[in-house]
């Protein structure tokens, strides 16, 4: 069990790797094409697009994948199961988001250029749910290989769309150019699917009766997909608020909105994806993780749960510890070296050191859902969530500009990755 953890982290390390190279040679372009003003307002947008993909998905993923690692359902049933009801959703979802659009756009938002953005949502969702709940059989499955030639499949078609697409739009305005490059997802994410459909088994036999969804596999599906959702949504609502109250308050305390949309573009745009670089790795352990905790759990072998857990963790801070030396003491190097710009430096002085504890935080969060403990990883969201919104709110109106988000993002960091551990710990006693 151990080496196969350990070559499922392998595969999915060296996969990470490659994606997210090339996710950052994405923002590369991005950035460089789109110039500060386009990439803020693609920033802006970017919590709103994480908010609805989190809801359209509701949890069913993880679900999914940790009742396929048990081992113990008919696999083709309970994904004849899932599938309705992610479709469900995705439909309500889409009805609702055409509605609200104006209002999100210029009520909240604060900027008109927004509305075709988030119209483009809607069509994005449907593909990003099909893609999510194939890709969790496979984890389910224990399968890496399939999830990692999608990943890189996606990224090479976005990158290529990217280099065509934007600028073609540009001249035509910045607002239709952010809203092509939310809609490039769809031809992105066909491309991961289409690949996804030819790992599967070629002589599966689908039955009548497999084609009916079963009320059990719905009930279990939920149980574990609701709580890890409003976990989600309440991360996602937090992230999807940040920018309308960042945007309220510092427009009340006397900022103007050039100077927010700037600065939140580097903070956003720049500093933070630099930072959440190593996160590839340690996102490929919380992949290995759950289906192996998961199976482990199931049979009440918590020594081996516990071995699993802390391997995790210590990968993840062979990785973290060197990214936040380097960080922290020369961030003008490489924030000039893959953006050509140096603004930021001093935004990633003081998260680099926090961002140690993020790092920790996603194997911790995954152990928690294979153990079917999700509903204590919404509890940890809902405790982050009200803490760095507050805190926001708060400290902006101290008219330290951007600083009072820094100190938010931090303070929710610590305390989230603390209460995580803490309740590991509680469900291995």
């Amino acid at each position: 069990m151990k080496e196969k953890f350990i070559k499922s982290t392998i595969i999915l390390l060296i996969g990470g790797l490659i994606t997210k190279l090339l996710g950052m040679i994405i923002k590369i372009i991005m950035s460089r094409l789109l110039g500060t003003e386009g990439l803020g307002l693609y920033m802006l947008i970017l919590p709103t697009f994480s908010l609805f993909i989190g809801i359209s998905q509701f949890g069913l993923p993880v679900a999914l994948s940790k009742l396929v690692a048990e081992d113990t359902k008919n696999n083709k049933k309970l994904l004849f199961s899932v599938i309705p009801i992610s479709l469900l959703i995705n439909i309500i979802l889409i009805l609702v988001i055409i509605i609200i659009a104006p209002f999100l756009a210029n009520n909240l938002l604060h900027n008109k250029k927004t509305y075709y953005a988030i119209l483009a949502i809607t069509t994005v969702i449907p593909f990003t749910s099909i893609s999510s709940i194939t890709r969790s059989y496979f984890f389910g499955k224990q399968r890496m290989i399939p999830h990692v030639v999608s990943n890189i499949t996606e990224d090479i078609v976005r990158l290529i769309i990217m280099l065509v697409g934007i600028p073609f739009f540009l001249p035509k305005g910045i607002s239709y150019t952010v809203c092509f490059i939310i809609l490039s997802n769809v031809i992105s994410e066909i491309a991961s699917i289409l690949v996804l459909f030819i790992f599967l088994p070629r002589k599966i036999k689908i039955h009548k009766n497999d084609l009916i969804p079963s009320k059990n596999y719905i009930k279990e599906s939920l149980s574990i997909g609701i709580p890890n959702t409003t976990g989600r949504f309440i991360g996602s609502i937090g992230y999807f608020l940040e920018p309308i109250i960042l945007t309220s308050t510092l427009l009340y305390s006397g900022y103007t909105s050039s100077f927010i949309t700037r600065e939140y573009g580097i903070l956003s745009g720049y500093v933070m994806p630099l930072l959440l670089l190593p996160s590839f790795f340690t996102m490929a352990i919380s992949q290995a993780l759950l289906p192996i905790v998961s199976k482990e759990y199931v049979k009440g072998n918590k020594t081996s749960v516990k071995k699993k857990i802390k391997l995790g963790i210590i990968f993840s801070l062979i990785v973290g510890i060197p990214a936040t030396l380097v960080f922290t003491i020369k961030p003008d190097f490489f924030l000039k070296l893959i953006y050509h710009t140096t603004e930021g430096t001093t935004y990633m002085r003081i998260l680099a050191p926090i961002c140690l504890f993020q790092y920790i935080q996603s194997p911790l969060a995954s152990s928690l859902d294979a153990m079917g403990k999700s509903k204590d990883v919404m509890a940890s969201s809902t405790i982050g969530m009200l803490t760095r919104t507050s805190l926001l709110f708060i400290l902006s109106l101290l008219k330290i500009g951007l600083y009072g988000l820094i100190i938010a993002i931090g303070t929710n960091v610590i305390i989230v990755t603390f209460y995580t551990l803490k309740k590991v710990r509680e469900s291995l006693t």
